[in-house]
């Protein structure tokens, strides 16, 4: 199956959102390095109705009008990073946890490193949200999209809370 896609200009750059025929199945950085997320064949469709309405969801987000996503997602991954990816979706907008919480919250409290390895494969940036994961002692750690676009995604949501 060949998988559509369209490039979204965003605050934190070029976004490539990329879609099959019934879901997201990732959202990549501009400078994504090209084995994070493994993907096949995709051709360009600024029309395709999914990559549309993401394109909306992403724009009202970076604006502030957004809280949270309404979209059919298809994230690609093993059991556990399907588990993981699952629990950054429960963390509230606004709110962040760290990898030790995940773990934890999976019942897998000494797994915090595999946790962290299954946050960076999250083929779904900012709408599954693992820019809402800190270290344990609150520091900003590793994130595809830069610790410059995490900051300002944490900003910008802490700014729509705050209004």
């Amino acid at each position: 199956m060949t998988l559509s896609y369209t490039i979204l200009p965003s605050p934190v750059g070029a976004l490539k959102i990329v879609a099959n025929d019934a879901a997201i199945v990732a959202i990549l950085w501009e400078n994504d390095r090209a084995d994070r997320v493994r993907l096949g064949a995709m051709r360009e469709a600024r029309d395709h109705p999914l990559l549309v309405e993401a394109s909306r969801q992403l724009t009202d987000y970076f604006a502030g009008r957004r809280t949270r996503f309404d979209l059919p997602l298809a994230p690609q991954g093993t059991a556990f990073q399907q588990s993981v990816w699952a629990a950054l979706l429960t963390i509230p907008f606004g709110e962040t946890r760290s990898y030790a919480d995940i773990a934890r919250a999976l019942g897998r409290p000494t797994a915090t490193r595999a946790v962290g390895a299954a946050n960076g494969r999250n083929p779904i940036s900012i709408v599954t949200p693992c820019h809402r994961v800190i270290g344990t002692n609150g520091s900003l750690t590793g994130f595809a999209g830069g610790l410059t676009g995490k900051r300002y995604l944490l900003d910008l949501e802490q700014s729509t809370v705050s209004r």
